[in-house]
């Protein structure tokens, strides 16, 4: 794939697919609460963190480079 389609995934994937990813990750949270009732917030952050760096693990290929000059 060349940069210039890269660097528009990237777009996308920021604009449209990082905010569903948010809604899904609170709505995990959110449905764990009701399940389990109120976590600590330690299993909350943890839960936080990874699902925060889980998202960008399948798009490391499409953003690597896109910040370097052509």
């Amino acid at each position: 794939m060349d940069v210039k389609s890269r660097k528009r995934w990237s777009l996308v994937i920021l604009l449209v697919g990082l905010p569903l990813y948010i809604m899904l990750a609170v709505s995990l949270v959110n449905w764990m609460d009701r399940t389990w009732g109120r976590q600590p917030i330690l299993i909350e952050l943890a839960v936080y963190l990874v699902l925060g760096i889980l998202w960008a693990f399948p798009f490391r290929r499409i953003f690597s480079g896109i910040g370097k000059d052509q």
